[in-house]
């Protein structure tokens, strides 16, 4: 027995073909656009009573992409929040992941054009899945029409909620590789502070574990990435980089042996060894990118916190100077920057011509987790602000569209 599914012409999915059907066809003249909107309307009315709900967002989204440029922001939010709620009518989790596609899929076609309002189409069609998996999809389709459209302004704020994503998406490791590693390219391609997208990075390259075996190779080029910024930010000093095996694969790689040896070097050697370095591979690293100058200058603080590691306690001016390579009258320029860098908490015995060192940041943290997606990079950011020498280092177009359409919201910005 067939079972009847009332409608009427007030009924929104109905209301929404008829008025995008008749927009569609308009240059046509009436005497064609009529008929075309009065056979789309049959064909959605049956989609609906026999729960085809796939066919009838299929159909609403062929007419709904015709009228993108012809109507005012606001009616498309209505017709496309309409569309979107074709979603809830069916309790099978296959068909709301397959409709969830068609519509994202269709809304990032033309990422330049209204960018944000497609991007508020997709938050809408986000809240209302509630297929874990389809979420997770939408969500990368709205990362990537960001970052097309030029708007990542309007995602970065969700992004401190990543942890909470994953725990109500249940994604596998592969899943949350492209989450990561998708999320480190928006920030990248934004141009947000290195650190912020180093950090989802290292999330990426954290999924990573010796038994991957053949996987690690796809990893090489983005842990070669993270390698290069590390080196090149200024304000961080700190990392577990060297540890993960999609980076310690680099070691006996012939292409990149040369970016891991520079990680090591500046992660547990001196400003000597780093010299010797360029020295031997002036051209090879420029490939990176690198400002010679900017090493030297981020290796002369990597070789203080060495010495105040390894020193006990105390280090002499002159140890300072040679293993940094500096005049007499540098010392304690370094030792300031270092300072204000809060990368030590010390004091200067000028009388002594020592430094008394009571903590000291190590470069390295202690062994990772390896593989576990909550590895975190650690960021120490400079502090900009002066400091005196003899200062103590504690420093701190037509017709409106059908519908009743509210405001959409996002969970993401809550």
């Amino acid at each position: 027995m067939t079972t009847v599914v009332p409608t009427s012409e007030e009924d929104p999915f109905l209301s929404v073909v008829r008025f995008t059907s008749e927009l569609s066809w308009a240059d046509a003249g009436p005497e064609v656009a009529e008929p075309q909107a009065e056979r789309l309307c049959v064909e959605a009315q049956e989609c609906m009573v026999r729960g085809r709900w796939l066919d009838l967002v299929s159909l609403m989204l062929t007419s709904a992409d015709l009228i993108f440029s012809k109507v005012a922001n606001k009616d498309l939010e209505c017709i496309f929040t309409v569309i979107c709620n074709v979603v809830s009518q069916s309790q099978d989790p296959d068909e709301v992941l397959e409709m969830a596609k068609l519509i994202s899929g269709k809304i990032v076609q033309h990422p330049v054009d209204k960018p944000s309002l497609r991007l508020k189409i997709l938050f809408n069609l986000y809240n209302l899945l509630t297929v874990p998996y389809g979420r997770f999809l939408v969500y990368i389709e709205a990362l990537g029409l960001a970052s097309n459209g030029k708007v990542t302004e309007q995602v970065v704020s969700s992004f401190k909620k990543t942890d909470t994503f994953l725990k109500e998406w249940n994604i596998g490791i592969e899943y949350q590789r492209v989450l990561f590693l998708t999320i480190s390219n928006v920030l990248r391609e934004a141009k947000s502070p290195a650190k912020e997208s180093l950090h989802f990075l290292a999330k990426y390259l954290g999924t990573f574990s010796v038994e991957d075996g053949h996987v690690l190779e796809e990893a090489k080029e983005e842990a070669v990435r993270a390698i290069v910024e590390f080196v090149k930010a200024p304000d961080m000093f700190q990392c577990d980089l060297l540890e993960m095996p999609a980076v310690a694969q680099l070691e006996n790689d012939t292409k990149h042996n040369l970016a891991y040896q520079l990680l090591k070097i500046f992660l547990t050697q001196r400003l000597d060894e780093y010299l010797d370095c360029h020295a031997s591979n002036a051209e090879n690293l420029k490939i990176y990118g690198l400002v010679h100058e900017d090493c030297v200058s981020k290796m002369r603080l990597m070789s203080l916190l060495d010495l105040g590691s390894v020193e006990s306690g105390q280090i002499s001016y002159g140890l300072i100077r040679d293993t940094l390579q500096v005049n007499d009258d540098e010392v304690e320029t370094w030792i300031v920057k270092a300072i204000s860098a809060k990368l030590m908490d010390c004091k200067m015995d000028e009388m002594n011509e020592v430094v008394i060192v009571s903590r000291c940041t190590t470069r390295v943290f202690g062994k990772a987790s390896m593989g576990s997606t909550s590895f975190e990079i650690s960021l120490l950011e400079v502090n900009r602000g002066e400091c005196h020498q003899h200062h103590s280092c504690q420093q701190d177009n037509r017709g409106s569209a059908p519908g009743n359409c509210e405001s959409m919201k996002s969970v993401w910005f809550d």
